[in-house]
């Protein structure tokens, strides 16, 4: 115990060497960060802001008048940092502090403040009492919490669509509500959600398909009646679209329509990668096709 606190105490000193000399040597007018370099921290810290705003936007997390917002309210803040900070040099030389002062308040405090946080939260009994080898540390036993819960997720989906009452014109908001929804397995939402989408983007055949198979999805997984219906949508749009294609294959094989399955995912086949895993799912639904249109 110490040899640990005299290791302790020349690391201090050692720390002190470098410290100590610079800050006693600084002139008066070192003693201020400059206002330029002051101004590029805050463009830093609020260009990381911007960017995670811009993550969550892409992730369907807010809509695109919340980001305006955020990203309005953000640049604003950025505008008063940067004047305050320039108005903060300015009134700094009117009432200096002793460098050497500062100098040693940090070269002794600092390390005093150390010390006694160590003494009195750290775990000093585990020089003497050392863990067993192998034995995991509180901080590595303990589990990270995710970085977004299931129930966060929901909540922030449900305060966009909240939104979205009071901008019912906002397409790409009613896309992501409705897509968020679909990955949440929350069919009946995201019907209505797609309702609102196709109704402003009536030309996006990709969304008529999402919208069919929610549809289908919250009608018990059958594709019959609106379900169909909407994939027909989808395919007057775009008659090759991918998705349209193996949903009316798939709506084709409930009908025992077997050929017609076998020709909507022939047609698919030829749109994906030949061994891809999509590609062997489509060949075994084709295959049970032929089988079943065999015996029929």
């Amino acid at each position: 115990m110490i040899l640990f606190w005299v290791i302790c105490a020349l690391m201090i000193v050692i720390a002190l060497a470098f410290v100590l000399p610079p800050l006693l040597q600084r002139s008066d007018d070192s003693e201020v960060a400059s206002d330029e370099e002051r101004k590029q921290a805050n463009i830093a810290v609020y260009r990381d802001q911007l960017s995670e705003l811009e993550a969550d936007r892409r992730n369907g997390i807010i809509a695109e008048d919340q980001y305006a917002q955020d990203r309005d309210e953000i640049e604003r803040r950025l505008l008063e940092d940067t004047a305050t900070t320039r108005a903060e040099k300015k009134t700094t030389g009117t009432a200096p502090i002793d460098a050497r002062t500062t100098a040693y308040l940090l070269g002794f405090g600092i390390p005093l403040v150390a010390i006694i946080f160590y003494v009195k939260i750290g775990e000093p009994q585990r020089i003497t009492n050392p863990a067993p080898v192998g034995a995991p540390a509180a901080a590595e036993s303990a589990e990270a919490p995710p970085e977004r819960t299931q129930a966060q997720i929901e909540a922030n989906v449900a305060k966009l669509a909240e939104r979205l009452q009071s901008n019912p014109n906002d397409a790409q908001g009613w896309t992501m509500v409705a897509r968020s929804y679909s990955s949440m397995e929350k069919y009946s939402e995201a019907t209505n959600a797609y309702a609102k989408a196709t109704e402003l983007n009536p030309k996006d055949a990709d969304l008529w398909a999402e919208y069919a198979f929610a549809a289908g999805m919250a009608g018990g997984k059958s594709l019959a009646g609106k379900p169909t219906e909407l994939i027909n949508r989808a395919l007057k749009v775009d008659p090759e679209n991918p998705k349209a294609l193996q949903l009316a294959g798939s709506a084709a094989f409930q009908a025992k329509d077997y050929n017609k399955a076998i020709d909507y995912w022939q047609r698919v086949l030829k749109k994906v990668p030949p061994g891809s895993e999509v590609a062997e799912t489509i060949n075994a639904r084709i295959n049970e096709a032929k089988s079943l249109a065999a015996n029929k």
